[in-house]
């Protein structure tokens, strides 16, 4: 993979030479930490978007990086949030290896005695991310067995999503937390949290405060919160139906990316022994529930379901875009999206991204995480849907906003949508390789459609 910084670049190929020296920079050994500061371990649907761009410059090193996410999953078939690395020290980041206790609290569930993981999850992209990787290189994935290997793992992570996690009885999967959606600190979870009284503060010591600024990361009470309902569900070893949830959500993105997930697992069926028909009826299943019970026709987007308070939140947020992805949306909902990721509430003018909250709504923060600024990961991930249904045109303005700021920024971790201002840890890993994967589209002008 060296080679590619080896080679003399003209100037329109500078981006892809700084994208793949963070993934050079950033790699362990064994898999690629998002940040060398912030965040020192393995994080699983960051792998899972790392994977899609190192595909480009190894396809035998993004195999390499799903598969050492997944030689972590638990036996009840969960994918945990992150993956500790042994080598760094434990106040490296909070929550630690010794907070998650997971080889001991979570041995009921199904918890490998090594390594150490978190007891949550992550969105479920990873299957997705793995059929890109396998049609990266063919030849080499069918050689090295991979989709015969991940596919039954990949498998059973699904399973786990759509038994244990349905806690509503719909057919959707839950999150249980804000971490899981991996939009942590969205005001979509604000009147949910209210439900919880934090942890004490001098319970836990924040690490996130060593390498970020108070002003971008959570609030202490946000915090406090989130680890609450973390110590809650560690006390019931992580038993799904074991823990009385003070916190769960059906949330759109997530089980849009788990119908994203479900097609690319029947694509892997077909070319493994000819038959994908359970996970393309399990695809259409879920995206008919999706539409039935999160669509809001008159908002323009998708809303998460809270299941405790028994209603849907009110918050507009990016999470409500991203079912934009799925193959088998109806026509006129996809242009309905459409039409809100360009309308008032989510369009920038000044970097050409989607900010994760309503730019016009009542709490929009363009710095605090995930309370309006930018990501990168969900730039990709509408993108992806505007292509998927035919707005090329919107997709390639969103591809160029992304590209332009993605090398502004140093490739961050999120920027301001109304400055352009990088925010949080710079060299980030999933900015840069899915600047290196919208790189490859705008050379190839096409992109390996969703099974």
């Amino acid at each position: 993979m060296t080679a590619v910084l080896e080679r003399p670049f003209p100037a329109a190929l500078t981006l892809r030479r700084g994208a793949a020296r963070v993934l050079l920079d950033n790699w362990t050994g064994t898999a690629t930490v998002p940040s060398r500061t912030l965040y020192p371990h393995q994080w699983s649907w960051d792998s899972a978007f790392i994977a899609i761009g190192l595909r480009h410059l190894s396809a035998r090193r993004a195999q390499r990086e799903l598969e050492s996410l997944l030689a972590a999953q638990w036996a009840d078939g969960r994918i945990p949030h992150i993956v500790f690395n042994p080598a760094q020290p434990h106040d490296a980041y909070f929550p630690s290896p010794d907070f998650w206790q997971s080889s001991t609290a979570g041995r009921p569930s199904g918890a490998p005695a090594a390594p150490e993981t978190s007891g949550i999850v992550q969105p479920p992209v990873h299957a997705l991310a793995a059929w890109l990787v396998h049609q990266a290189d063919p030849a080499e994935s069918d050689r090295r067995g991979f989709l015969a290997r991940v596919h039954p793992r990949l498998a059973a992570w699904h399973d786990y999503l759509l038994t244990r996690r349905d806690l509503g009885g719909g057919g959707l999967a839950a999150v249980v937390h804000p971490w899981e959606p991996g939009m942590d600190n969205s005001p979509c979870w604000d009147g949910s949290l209210r439900r919880v009284g934090p942890a004490a503060p001098g319970t836990y010591r924040r690490a996130d405060l060593d390498h970020g600024q108070a002003a971008d990361r959570p609030t202490d009470l946000d915090y406090g919160r989130y680890v609450r309902l973390a110590t809650d569900y560690r006390a019931t070893g992580y038993d799904d139906r074991a823990t009385d949830h003070a916190f769960a959500v059906e949330d759109p993105c997530f089980n849009a990316l788990l119908i994203a997930s479900e097609r690319a697992l029947a694509a892997m069926a077909r070319h493994l022994d000819g038959s994908g028909t359970e996970h393309e009826q399990r695809a259409q299943a879920l995206t008919e529930r999706l539409v039935d019970r999160l669509w809001d026709e008159e908002a323009g987007l998708f809303r998460a379901l809270d299941l405790v308070a028994g209603g849907p939140i009110g918050e507009r947020g990016v999470t409500g875009l991203v079912p934009l992805l799925v193959p088998g949306l109806p026509a006129d909902i996809a242009r309905r999206l459409a039409d809100t990721v360009t309308g008032p509430h989510f369009r920038a003018p000044a970097t050409g991204l989607v900010p994760s909250y309503d730019l016009t709504g009542h709490v929009f923060d363009p710095q605090r995480y995930w309370r309006g600024p930018a990501w990168f990961n969900t730039a990709w991930l509408v993108h992806r849907g505007l292509r998927t249904h035919g707005h090329h045109e919107r997709a390639d303005e969103l591809r160029r906003g992304f590209l332009a700021e993605a090398g502004r920024s140093g490739f961050a971790e999120y920027i301001d949508p109304t400055t352009g201002a990088g925010r949080g840890a710079r060299n980030f890993s999933w900015t840069a390789a899915l600047t290196l994967d919208l790189l490859h589209t705008e050379a190839a002008q096409e992109e390996e459609p969703l099974p």
